[in-house]
């Protein structure tokens, strides 16, 4: 059943001011709309229950990608096709550009943003695992002001997150702080392309003298958000990769996941492939 699109209303402010206004005068009541990627597939299905928007796509204080010194900013209005074709995202952040590769079609890069994917709070998302292999922070604003959130805890449970109804995503902080690290990404689904995946993998090690001095693991769609495997990570820090240390990091990651049974895959499916990921991405470094 399709959705009946009089019973709709879409603004289009003329600045950020305008639209943070409109959010701070009717908490929740107007909801941003960009690429609307996601929210045209439930309009399409008649399931989009939420009924006011603001189209802040044009905005260009939500656009471009910022390069200092010491890290990358990106607007969340940033494209997944503008994140593939950028230089030094390509080479300094490559699990990201691997991300936007693997998201919907190429209509679908063209359109949906970053921002948008993180809001949009799904634990299947293909950008959050690299987000918080990158130690990501957000940048929120409203009309009291901007703040920063760190990205890692930033959904604090299904579609929930550290937002408030009258706040945005204005930009994406990257510390450029992973150069040298191994990394790695993997995407699991049903086909190789246009999938939601059934489980999604980033990871990038800091290697010393042939241990893992430092690390980060990030999961999609093993748990109610997308998470960080601080278990594992805590079995894995300070180590040589052996057969014993990865044995002792799959069992850890028992206590990261929490994988469900649903209409892509089963929780025990799940479970065994993040493991095979995990170990996959070990035995690529330097024992």
């Amino acid at each position: 059943m399709r959705a009946y699109v009089p019973a709709y209303e879409l603004r289009t402010p003329a600045s950020i001011e305008e639209a943070l206004a409109w959010m701070a005068r009717e908490p929740g009541v107007w909801q941003p709309f960009a690429g609307g990627t996601d929210l045209m597939v439930l309009l399409e299905a008649g399931k989009l229950a939420h009924r006011r928007f603001l189209n802040i796509e044009k905005l260009p204080e939500l656009r471009g990608v910022a390069v200092a010194s010491e890290h990358v900013t990106l607007g969340a209005l940033t494209t997944y096709t503008e994140i593939q074709r950028h230089p030094i995202l390509f080479a300094e952040f490559p699990l990201l550009c691997r991300a936007a590769e693997e998201t919907g079609s190429v209509a679908t890069q063209n359109r949906g943003t970053l921002g948008g994917n993180i809001a949009n709070a799904s634990p299947a998302a293909d950008s959050p695992p690299a987000l918080l292999v990158y130690d990501a922070e957000l940048e929120l604003v409203s009309s009291a002001g901007p703040r920063w959130e760190p990205y890692n805890g930033f959904h604090t449970g299904y579609k929930k997150m550290q937002m408030r109804p009258d706040e945005l995503i204005a930009r994406i902080h990257l510390p450029r702080t992973k150069q040298g690290w191994a990394q790695h990404y993997r995407k699991v689904g049903a086909r190789k392309a246009q999938a939601i995946s059934k489980v999604c993998f980033a990871a990038a090690a800091q290697i010393e003298r042939r241990e893992i001095h430092d690390l980060r693991l990030a999961f999609a769609s093993v748990a109610p958000t997308v998470i960080r495997a601080a278990a594992a990570e805590s079995a894995l820090r300070g180590r040589r990769v052996t057969r014993e240390v990865i044995a002792a990091a799959r069992e850890a990651l028992l206590h990261d996941i929490a994988p469900i049974d649903d209409i892509r895959s089963t929780a025990r499916y799940r479970l065994r492939v993040a493991q095979n990921l995990l170990e996959d991405f070990l035995q690529c470094l330097p024992s």
